[in-house]
């Protein structure tokens, strides 16, 4: 089995190391991840610059590519042939802190498995609730234990796995539940400061609104220190609301020519 490895907190970060070292009792092991931080990214692709790609050594001694650009670059590059080709599995993270409810929206670790599903590989998406996490080794562990069954079973068509876990020892966690997302997102605030010669500069921030933790969300099943398993698909349509349409007679809004 082939599995690419990547992930949007730096190709040093102690949470893909971790994976890594999880991973390569599954086969044969790619690492291509970005060379900073590139939290926030989202789906960003690059292409208005050259993207550069350097070999690094982790630090278990294993190797590693190392790119200038975002967490889908890095699957799109490792998944192209002159870098080994498709693999069976893409593994993004593990992320230091949580992808849960709106996050997938913004996450460089969520949209690596995005990805990897627009060019037909079945990925996982991995996040510990934890801020910074204090220990990776349960969530690489029990990774490496649900990568085995989704190669043995497959995920269908435009479909990958958002798994957060709980910050906590493995003999702590109370269950293992499949889950949909949560409402959980961001109160949006932009903080104006002024630096030191006086020119205005700004923070994007804001804090987070739980909104909705009903049981069987992501959300809800972390807190209750249950590994949450959301499957996520593509297709964003909103089917009830597109039927509902169809009474809408929008060929109305048309402006047509009287005929001669």
């Amino acid at each position: 089995m082939k599995l690419l490895l990547t992930n949007d907190d730096g190709v040093f970060a102690p949470g893909l190391l971790a994976l890594q070292e999880a991973a390569a009792a599954l086969g044969a092991v790619t690492v291509v991840a970005p060379d900073r931080s590139r939290s926030g990214a989202s789906h960003a692709v690059t292409l208005h610059k050259p993207l550069r790609i350097q070999s690094v050594t982790l630090a278990n001694g294993a190797p590693a590519l190392a790119t200038n650009g975002t967490p889908a670059d890095c699957v799109i590059v490792g998944c192209h042939a002159e870098f080994g080709g498709p693999p069976d599995l893409v593994l993004s993270g593990i992320n230091d802190g949580p992808n849960l409810g709106e996050d997938i929206t913004y996450s460089g670790t969520v949209s690596a498995a995005m990805e990897a599903c627009l060019l037909g590989v079945p990925a996982l998406a991995l996040s510990v609730a934890g801020k910074p996490v204090r220990d990776f080794a349960p969530a690489a562990r029990l990774t490496a234990a649900l990568a085995r069954i989704v190669l043995e079973r497959g995920l269908p068509p435009d479909t990958f796995l958002n798994v957060n876990f709980p910050d906590c020892p493995e003999d702590e966690l109370l269950g293992i539940e499949v889950t949909h997302k949560s409402a959980r997102r961001y109160q949006g605030e932009l903080e104006r400061r002024v630096d030191p010669r006086g020119y205005a500069y700004y923070w994007v921030g804001g804090g987070i609104s739980e909104g909705e933790q009903s049981e069987g969300s992501d959300a809800y099943a972390v807190t209750q220190r249950r590994v949450s398993i959301t499957p996520v698909h593509l297709d964003l349509t909103h089917h009830a609301l597109r039927n509902a349409m169809q009474s809408w007679n929008l060929d109305q809004l048309l402006t047509r020519k009287t005929p001669a």
